[in-house]
């Protein structure tokens, strides 16, 4: 394809404040603005929640709670699930109601709302709604959900387990691992986080007339909220115009049914008026579905001369207080733990406990960086307890490239992949031929360095066995300009780039004729949204196809009036022409012809791969730690991709080192703590959630090395889960290689200061 253009299109937009998100959108006049009753205990019975003095005070126009919810026939709205658990079990999701009315089960819950003028008398209302809780004994960690005797969460699920998963011959595994002359288990905790994202969770809720409503949210998929408001209200899908601007962030946080969004629906429509909602950077904190909290168990059995034998994974869950796919996200993502190596035998089990929580959701990344950190953490310590070196152990078990397509023995199958080529390239690239050099300078300077290497890969582009499809409608105006609505949709992540000049390219005509448009249900009804990077595997494939198919229709119309066959007109850059003829009409004669004869010239593009793709990389990582002080740095990054065909490589490069940010972040400093006795949030504001800053950071060096897939046109793989993928397996090696150097054989994250000082004094 032609060479992309430098920068993005939406960058002056967003970087000079021309933005335009949830809370600045007008829609409504000056909307009624809603603010929430929040639990201010984990565990509790509601004994009684009075509203009668706040319903009189200046401004207020209702309070609702979920007593009344529920009596207005409001029932529960949670995402489903339906597992068969290796026993037998059907697991299927908790329900969760949009306003508990008789069960607190983790602290900020939603318990009422109050819809006011002002947000000043929706905040004053809301601390006069006298509630009365009688708190419960609280269970937060997977430890003490599944203790004996241990409180319920729901009464119909004994021990807080909510589900169980397993694949592979768990008992065959472990025989061919005792038979090894290496056996190796390690336990690889993975931390609690949020998204943490720029932009808050909004929404803006009201009537459009003629009985149909609409919500204008931060949301990364409005074609999927639709029908859920739908069925939850009551109401004809047609009836709801979802839309959405810009949005400042969502990493797989903002894409389901959030309960403050839909209760604001909710109050809007039996108010007849519009309601504004925004979260508070503590309502975000204590509320927005967070992410990662598993434990894994890992074990390998070796040959002498380490060649892999078999693997097991076993991973516990903290789901928080009501399951659903969402919270057990890493389900769809487990077969990323078998990696990139030829293991004969590898099984896994999966369990689910419920805690005093708020449920965890997919996160950037969605279980892929887990279990790329569940198998490489694990070949560092065969590694480092039976004495190879990590670079070999890892190239002596990878799937060559003359074995795929590669049929894998637990979940997934590759299609397509040079895993050794990256593996090079990344070293390279990282000049580890002078790490040693660079590990003694550290020394002399009083200083441990440590080199973090994974190997990591994922899957993307849809699910795996059920990648499902995108859309999109092409329409040529009789001005020559384009229209693209897209079933994908961009937070940030430059797609609305990326398609313009796809459509551009295949057109032949200039991006400024091209017009993008996402995220609203009246232009375009259904779509993948954004998630599980499939914007370019399936989106960009929909574009093509809207593409071919409006080029034939407008071929019709340019044959009718230039009075040839349609099969005998041509079209380039633009231009329709009776072939070897000079009779040309342009794009824009052919669209107001085709409005003559009352003809849309609109082509309807779907996509449907058959199977998903399987982005790979190696990431390399040094990291420095002060042992006097405890202070880990990160001092150089390096990342090599195989994302398929590069499209733009300046946003390819940027989604990665996005990506890694996020990643290092978690190894670094971001974790979500509870109060174990009784749920309170122990990091609830930034004062105690550390974010990573430039500073903290490296220059990230990143590179590709395609290996473009067939089961999409462009041959692209999707890159923007790679970084996260990569990083928070490397970052961790990096800090584990170390921490062992110092006499720490096991260490957790977040590697902040205080805890490092304190492995390292425990250690001496």
């Amino acid at each position: 394809m032609t060479k992309p253009r430098k920068g993005r299109q939406e960058d002056l937009r967003l970087l000079t404040g021309h933005g335009t998100y949830t809370d600045d959108r007008q829609e409504g006049g000056t909307p009624l603005v809603a603010a929430f009753v929040r639990s201010d205990m984990a565990s509790a019975r509601i004994v009684s929640i009075d509203k009668g003095n706040a319903l009189d005070m200046p401004g207020v126009h209702g309070i609702w709670t979920g007593a009344d919810l529920a009596a207005a026939g409001v029932g529960p709205v949670q995402v489903a699930m339906k597992v068969m658990g290796p026993e037998g079990t059907e697991w299927l999701a908790t329900p969760r109601e949009l306003m508990p009315s008789a069960r607190v089960r983790f602290l900020g819950e939603p318990l009422a709302v109050v819809v006011a003028e002002t947000l000043a008398q929706a905040l004053d209302a809301a601390e006069a709604v006298m509630v009365e809780l009688d708190e419960l004994p609280a269970v937060i960690t997977i430890e003490a959900a599944r203790a004996e005797g241990a409180p319920l969460l729901h009464e119909d699920r004994p021990g807080n387990l909510c589900m169980t998963w397993a694949k592979g011959d768990w008992d065959a595994a472990g025989a061919a691992i005792d038979r090894s002359p290496h056996k190796v288990k390690t336990k690889v905790p993975v931390s609690r986080v949020t998204a943490v994202a720029m932009e808050p969770r909004a929404a803006l809720a009201g009537p459009l007339g003629g009985g149909r409503m609409e919500m204008i949210c931060s949301h990364q998929n409005p074609m999927a909220l639709r029908p859920v408001l739908a069925g939850a209200f009551g109401m004809e899908p047609d009836a709801i115009r979802c839309h959405t601007g810009d949005v400042g962030g969502a990493f797989g946080m903002k894409s389901g049914p959030m309960r403050e969004e839909l209760v604001t629906f909710w109050a809007a429509r039996e108010l007849n008026t519009h309601v504004r909602w925004k979260a508070t950077r503590s309502d975000s904190f204590q509320t927005d579905e967070a992410a990662r909290d598993m434990d894994f168990t890992c074990e390998l059995g070796m040959e002498a001369d380490g060649t892999f034998t078999a693997m097991r994974f076993s991973v516990d869950l903290n789901v928080g207080a009501y399951v659903s796919t969402r919270s057990a996200i890493m389900l769809a993502n487990y077969g990323g733990a078998a990696g990139v190596y030829r293991t004969p035998l590898i099984a896994g089990k999966m369990a689910c406990y419920l805690t005093n929580t708020v449920p965890p959701a997919p996160y950037r990344g969605a279980g892929r960086p887990e279990a790329t950190l569940a198998v490489e953490a694990l070949i560092d310590t065969a590694a480092r307890q039976c004495g190879f070196d990590r670079i070999e152990l890892r190239r002596k078990n990878l799937i060559p490239v003359a074995a795929m397509p590669w049929k894998g023995n637990f979940v997934f199958d590759y299609d397509c992949g040079d895993f050794e080529r990256v593996m090079d390239a990344a070293i390279a690239r990282a000049d580890l031929a002078h790490y040693d050099d660079r590990k003694a300078a550290s020394a002399r300077a009083g200083k441990v360095r440590g080199l973090g290497l994974a190997m990591c890969i994922e899957t993307a582009g849809g699910l795996y066995g059920n990648p499902g499809r995108d859309f999109s409608n092409v329409e040529l105006h009789a001005d020559g300009t384009v229209t693209l609505a897209m079933g994908t949709f961009s937070a940030g992540s430059g797609i609305e780039t990326v398609m313009t000049d796809l459509a551009a390219e295949a057109l032949q005509i200039a991006p400024c004729q091209v017009t993008y448009r996402q995220g609203d249900t009246d232009v375009m009804a259904v779509g993948k949204g954004m998630g599980g990077s499939a914007a370019l595997p399936q989106g960009a494939g929909a574009l093509q196809d809207g593409i071919a198919k409006v080029v034939e229709i407008a071929k019709n119309v340019a044959g009718d009036m230039l009075e040839a066959d349609a099969a005998d007109i041509e079209y380039e850059a633009g231009a329709f022409r009776i072939a070897g003829t000079d009779r040309v009409l342009t794009m824009a004669q052919v669209a107001a012809g085709a409005a003559e004869r009352e003809i849309r010239l609109v082509g309807e593009g779907v996509f449907a791969p058959d199977a998903p793709t399987f982005p790979n990389g190696c990431h390399i990582c040094e990291a420095e730690i002060d042992p006097q002080t405890g202070l880990t740095q990160i001092l150089s990054y390096t990342g090599v991709e195989d994302i398929g065909t590069v499209i733009n490589p300046q946003l390819a490069e940027g989604q990665v080192h996005g990506g890694v940010v996020q990643g290092l972040g978690q190894v670094l400093c971001e974790e979500l703590v509870y109060d174990p006795a009784d749920g309170q949030l122990l990091s609830g504001s930034f004062m105690d959630y550390a974010m990573p800053r430039a500073a903290d950071m490296p220059p990230l060096d990143c590179g590709f090395e395609p290996v473009p897939t067939r089961v999409n046109p462009l041959g692209v793989k999707g890159v923007g889960e790679a970084g996260t993928v990569g990083a928070l397996a490397a970052g961790m090696s990096a800090v584990a290689d170390a921490m062992a150097q110092l006499g720490v054989s096991h260490f957790t994250m977040p590697a902040t200061p205080g805890r490092v000082w304190e492995a390292l004094n425990a250690a001496q």
